[in-house]
């Protein structure tokens, strides 16, 4: 392994610039959108009933456009009702494109919101201190699962703070993504963050199992275009092989033969399929939604 390969978690700049470009060429977010739109009004259908505020905690929330979409949804479903949304995003980045996001969106004047520049640990750890819980009516975590050290004790956790009739919803990659088939065979070979860890829907709902808790799963397909990887020297493709990796500068750094099998695997018909000269990975996503 190449002394020079280094995680790209500890990058951050580079990071952030390598899942922008992920999220460029995928159809990440309009999958969720199509989940939003098309699943999400009956998942929150009871969760305010009777209610005169709807308590709403984002784990993980990010730059904050799911998040808002996911309030226009309840919104929709609770009209004129008080809502009050609290963020938890360990990025002040984030935070900043949340909040001017927030300033320039309208029809937002029922929500509250609060920011909290914190882990998910973080949070668990100060709500512990306290004497009484906040109970919370809906919890979303879009992709944050994978930088939990626990994930069993904080899926406890964040169960334990479900008001009646509440809900939790969890999304991760799918286990029948490519994710879960190329971190397999590569995560052994690819230095990464300790705080990262390779976790698909599968096994979050072998851990439910476990824990007896009830959840509902719902898959749906979604892309990432990678043709760039594979001309050389591309700068967009150099990008994405850091995203598929979790390597900063990848393409440079990685010994010449793990990079070439990688490369061979990827345009494989088990990882990729191939449409209209791209090559498209398969990121499958799973809407995990767990009952109160």
């Amino acid at each position: 392994m190449a002394s020079s390969m280094k995680s790209l978690v500890s990058d951050h700049s580079r990071y952030v610039e390598s899942f922008r470009r992920f999220l460029d060429n995928s159809t990440e977010h309009q999958c969720m959108q199509q989940f939003m739109d098309e699943k999400l009004p009956g998942i929150i259908a009871r969760i305010g009933d009777t209610k005169s505020e709807i308590k709403i905690l984002s784990i993980g929330g990010g730059a904050g456009e799911i998040d808002l979409h996911i309030l226009s949804k309840v919104q929709a479903q609770y009209p004129g009702v008080s809502i009050n949304n609290e963020v938890v995003e360990p990025s002040a980045e984030q935070i900043t494109k949340y909040k001017e996001l927030v300033a320039k969106t309208s029809n937002l004047e029922n929500i509250k919101f609060t920011w909290h520049k914190e882990t998910s640990s973080e949070y668990q750890n100060r709500m512990m201190e306290k004497k009484e819980l906040q109970k919370w009516d809906f919890i979303h975590m879009i992709q944050m699962l994978y930088y939990v050290k626990d994930i069993p004790a904080t899926l406890k956790f964040f169960h334990s703070l479900l008001a009646t009739s509440a809900k939790i919803l969890i999304t991760v990659v799918s286990g029948t993504s490519s994710w879960n088939k190329l971190w397999k065979k590569y995560g052994s070979h690819l230095h990464r963050d300790e705080l990262c860890q390779y976790v698909t829907s599968s096994d979050l709902m072998q851990m439910l199992d476990k824990m007896g808790i009830k959840y509902e799963c719902y898959d749906l397909l979604s892309t990432i275009d990678i043709s760039d990887c594979f001309i050389d020297g591309n700068e967009n493709g150099d990008l994405l092989w850091d995203f598929l990796t979790e390597t900063c500068n990848f393409s440079t750094t990685a010994p010449p033969d793990l990079k070439a099998e990688i490369m061979k695997d990827l345009q494989e018909p088990e990882f990729s399929v191939k449409k209209e000269g791209k090559v498209l990975f398969n990121n499958s996503l799973s809407f995990i939604v767990v009952e109160a």
